[in-house]
């Protein structure tokens, strides 16, 4: 506590004339919520992250040196990422889409061409778990316009173009999209948004699962997904990890199983789905009830007798994070 009002102190005494030490306390604070977001419930960081945003905007608001100037739009592009996305977990894209126009606008007054990609890979990834594919595949396009290599999210874009397009039932451009981000991982060089870490940047890890979640919509695909989501589990399997998620754990769980439900596995398919199916309601964010959805829906779509399955998603999908106070 006599940190972040020593934090505070310090931005309030710079304001006339803002220091460097002020811009790169900013600097860290948005960093940590950075590398917190996907590994804490929302509830613990929302707060905190709306104050960093009201801090940026404060100090962008009155007069500051350019070079500091440039330094707070590419922090107020990111805090605007991260609201964009605590929206989409709350269940609310209209406002996640507001915030993330305007962490665009910030990164056109930079001209900053990594922050323009990953808030289009945010935009992409919000409209995917909307059901708007279509829009999905042509913000994933969009962003990787603005990229060569430099940037794990040009990473990001190729695996979510293919996730809208598997959504779509094509699974040719799907394949082609994964391909795509296979080359990528083998040439990108790491940015300042990399530097940041936790969801600003883009690793293997997240590679798997999204592959995974691509293969997940295409039943040609049920083995090669199976593969991927084990790999993928596997992988967040150590929560202590640099890129665990547990949102993104969950979602390879349920890729798991809905692979296992292909493969006429239901005992396999009900373990997969366990760890998820026991998250404490904070955690319970969109996509990882859009992700429990899914195998609930190919469930139904099989003759297995998966009554007890489903009744249990059907619980689980009742009180997600959305509906908690706040």
């Amino acid at each position: 506590m006599s940190a972040e009002r020593a934090s505070k102190f310090a931005l309030v005494a710079g304001q006339s004339g803002l220091t460097a030490e002020a811009v790169e306390q900013i600097y860290e604070d948005v960093r940590r919520l950075a590398v917190a977001y996907p590994r804490r419930p929302l509830p613990e960081v929302l707060g905190k992250l709306v104050d960093a945003q009201d801090t940026v905007f404060t100090l962008l608001e009155a007069r500051q040196r350019p070079a500091h100037a440039r330094q707070l739009y590419f922090l107020a592009g990111i805090t605007g990422g991260l609201l964009a996305k605590a929206s989409h977990d709350l269940s609310n894209p209209a406002a996640a889409m507001t915030h993330a126009r305007t962490a665009f606008i910030c990164a056109d007054q930079v001209d900053h061409n990594g922050l323009r990609a990953w808030i289009r890979g945010l935009q992409s990834l919000v409209s995917y778990w909307a059901h708007r594919p279509h829009d999905a595949i042509r913000y994933a396009q969009s962003g990787r316009g603005c990229l060569s290599d430099s940037g794990t999210s040009v990473v990001w874009l190729d695996v979510s173009e293919a996730r809208g397009w598997a959504a779509l039932g094509n699974v040719q451009e799907a394949r082609s999209a994964i391909e795509r981000a296979e080359q990528a991982r083998e040439r990108v060089h790491p940015d300042d948004l990399d530097q940041i870490g936790g969801i600003c940047t883009f690793g293997r890890v997240r590679q798997l699962y999204y592959t995974a979640d691509t293969l997940a919509w295409l039943p040609s695909e049920a083995a090669t997904a199976a593969d991927y989501s084990l790999q993928a589990v596997q992988a967040y399997g150590d929560a202590n990890g640099p890129e665990w998620a547990f949102g993104d754990q969950a979602g390879a769980h349920a890729d798991l199983s809905i692979a296992r439900i292909a493969q006429g596995e239901l005992e396999g398919a009900a373990e997969a789905l366990a760890p998820v199916l026991e998250l404490p309601p904070e955690e319970r964010i969109n996509g990882v009830v859009v992700s429990t959805q899914r195998v609930y829906n190919a469930l139904r779509s099989t003759a297995l007798p998966s009554r007890d399955l489903q009744e249990a998603i059907e619980v689980f999908g009742r009180t997600p994070v959305a509906a908690l106070p706040r």
